[in-house]
């Protein structure tokens, strides 16, 4: 993952979505030889040179400051998280602040015992904790149930055998066939996959499963392809349980404090609704029968046939 390959990438794929008439150009009746906005265009636009432009989307200008990729976010109207994917792209520190992630060696991931507290506070909702590479570090026992019951609740503890998400979702059928939709669940998977590969540029783990899922399939490569990114905040999903069945759910993400790269995530529904009663019979399945429910509890069989 050479991110000066990947940043002319993403520059090429953010300007073939874009229009002369989206941007307020004069569009003539010419025959275009490329899709989108040509690099004369977004370099005017931009305030920069087209050869300079140029030599940014072939990998070889190495010194972008933070004003050109400011007028380049600008020109190609990018939201806010891409951003800042540009930035990192671009290999100049993190917007609105470096937290110095790109200069020094990701260290092994761990859950802290405050981390192990904030899970303990949302009570039965399903919880988990993701990792850099979207590993699951931990999970309550309802977040064991629901987005995993057909494996090993102890998985997450051996850093050799953690679930990762991604991987689940394109090369798992249980978990397949959890999302009805299941191709908004994969775009928002790859997306924010992308976003750690701009980050962690050079991380041999998170490499090595970009590498496995491309060979092994085909819609990950496609997605993969057109270099969109998503932000880890809410996404609502409609999942078909195997045990309780069909519920609206809503997935929080929101970084660790004191575990950098890592988001916890929380899955509630509509107070009152027919999703929030699975999920608390979800919750209720997955206690072993004279214990009660701790923040570290997961079922040690698996969820009702």
């Amino acid at each position: 993952m050479r991110n000066k390959s990947q940043l002319g990438r993403f520059l090429r794929t953010r300007r073939a979505q874009l229009q002369p008439s989206d941007v307020g150009l004069p569009q003539f009746d010419e025959r275009r030889r490329v899709p989108g906005l040509r690099r004369d265009e977004l370099a005017r636009l931009a305030g920069v040179s087209e050869s300079y432009y140029t030599r940014l989307e072939q990998g070889v200008s190495l010194n972008a400051s933070t004003e050109v990729l400011d007028a380049l976010a600008t020109a190609l109207r990018l939201d806010e998280t891409e951003h800042r994917h540009l930035y990192d792209l671009a290999g100049v520190g993190r917007k609105n602040g470096d937290d110095g992630a790109r200069t020094r060696a990701p260290a092994p991931e761990r859950v802290t015992g405050r981390t192990r507290q904030l899970m303990a506070a949302f009570g039965d909702a399903p919880v988990i904790v993701l990792g850099r590479h979207s590993d699951v570090l931990a999970w309550n026992g309802t977040g064991h149930a629901l987005f995993a019951g057909h494996l090993d609740p102890e998985s997450p503890q051996d850093p050799e055998r953690r679930p990762n998400t991604a991987r689940l979702v394109f090369l798992d059928a249980h978990t397949r066939e959890l999302y009805e939709d299941w191709p908004k669940k994969a775009a928002d998977v790859v997306g924010r996959l992308r976003l750690a590969a701009g980050r962690y540029a050079g991380d041999p783990r998170l490499a090595a499963l970009i590498g496995e899922l491309a060979m092994h399939s085909s819609e990950f490569s496609a997605l993969w392809s057109e270099h969109r990114v998503r932000a880890w905040d809410v996404a609502a999903y409609r999942m078909h349980h195997p045990v309780v069945g069909p519920m609206d759910v809503t997935q929080q993400a929101m970084p660790v404090p004191d575990g950098p790269g890592q988001r916890i995530v929380v899955v509630t529904a509509e107070p009152g609704s027919p999703s929030q009663a699975a999920l608390t019979l979800l919750a209720q399945a997955t206690v072993p029968p004279g214990q009660h429910r701790t923040a570290d509890t997961a079922p040690r069989t698996q969820p009702m046939p």
